[in-house]
């Protein structure tokens, strides 16, 4: 008969303390704190040998633990609106670029716009301690706001210029690309202009931008209207708008729309409408996505630059943590560019 094996046994895993860290790199426990809260201030040789033996026991830094909570750890919370949003998407990808060259990680939420749900993350990104905390926009909750002066921790909002900031702020002024694209249309003779917009009641930067596009458009005499959609931006809501817009105001010969999304769908109803591109209508949008060149025709568009606002978010904290933190609440426009091309 075939005798049946014992169960194996797990083996019990230990945990790695930082001391046995530094026992096999043959360094202090404090060089080895030092080495995960400001690895620069650290002997190449002492980081190669703390490096390894990091590696070899597979050690993971408590940052909530003793020394380490004391100082900030080597994360940076970033929170934006929505992970699923193209723009924020390429801000993001650019910062993390730039913060894993000095070691940093990226942590990152998104709020869908709510600001409760931007209050709750702030305040568990505030419970360790992080290098930098980065919003999006200038709009937060007085809760929030009231939770990062309490703290020394950076704080950097991004993608939004022009109101009442926490600390650093890196972006444009969205009304501004608002007059923008009306003084576009307006060079193109165009007379009878729509805004189309999505989220409006959330997006405040697209509300922002639609202001701007409605002012500049009414000073100079022009016919000016909305048409806005609850949903989220897509192309099939901007396809949606472009015909409520041709029902309410057929006489329209200029739209332009809060994001490319919107303004490929507006360009493919165009198309189905037998609706000449731009000789009856022309179309603007705002993001320069990667399909706005391959369009038929190519989208006319503003571009906002958002992965050099990543980056100069990044050099801002970077340069915080080298202990280069301005006392005054610093201000970068990274400004945006109007691309013409054969949609308007």
């Amino acid at each position: 008969m075939m005798q049946e094996k014992a169960p194996r046994r797990r083996r019990k895993m230990q945990n790695v303390t930082m001391t046995d860290v530094a026992q096999l790199a043959d360094v202090s426990p404090s060089t080895v704190s030092l080495y995960l809260r400001k690895p620069e201030a650290v002997s190449p040789a002492a980081s190669q040998s703390i490096a390894y033996a990091i590696e070899k026991l597979n050690y993971v830094p408590n940052f909530m633990a003793g020394g380490l909570a004391a100082a900030s750890s080597r994360a940076v919370s970033i929170l934006v609106p929505s992970v699923r949003n193209a723009f924020f998407a390429e801000t993001v990808s650019a910062m993390q670029a730039a913060l894993r060259k000095e070691r940093l990680q990226v942590i990152l939420g998104h709020t869908e716009y709510d600001e409760r749900e931007e209050e709750d993350l702030v305040r568990m990104a505030l419970s360790w301690a992080p290098a930098a905390i980065v919003l999006t926009g200038l709009s937060h909750s007085a809760v929030t706001r009231r939770l990062l002066a309490k703290t020394s921790v950076p704080v950097i909002e991004i993608w939004e210029l022009g109101g009442p900031q926490i600390d650093a702020a890196v972006g444009f002024h969205h009304d501004q690309v608002g007059i923008a694209a009306a003084e576009h249309l307006l060079m193109q003779g165009r007379r009878n202009l729509v805004f189309l917009g999505a989220r409006m009641h959330e997006d405040r930067r697209a509300k922002m931008r639609c202001d701007g596009f409605v002012a500049c458009a009414r000073a100079a005499g022009a016919n000016v209207e909305i048409v806005e959609h609850a949903a989220p931006a897509s192309a099939e809501v901007g396809s949606t708008l472009l015909q409520e817009t041709l029902r309410l105001h057929p006489n329209t010969d200029g739209i332009s729309c809060s994001n490319d999304h919107i303004a490929l769908g507006a360009l493919f109803a165009c198309e189905r409408l037998k609706i000449a591109v731009p000789q009856q209508l022309a179309v603007i949008g705002f993001g320069d996505l990667s399909f706005s060149g391959a369009c038929n025709p190519p989208l006319t568009t503003i571009r906002p630059s958002g992965d050099l606002i990543g980056c100069e978010a990044a050099r801002l904290i970077v340069e915080n943590l080298a202990g280069n933190r301005s006392p005054d609440k610093l201000t970068i426009d990274t400004r945006f560019t109007v691309l013409h091309r054969r949609s308007s």
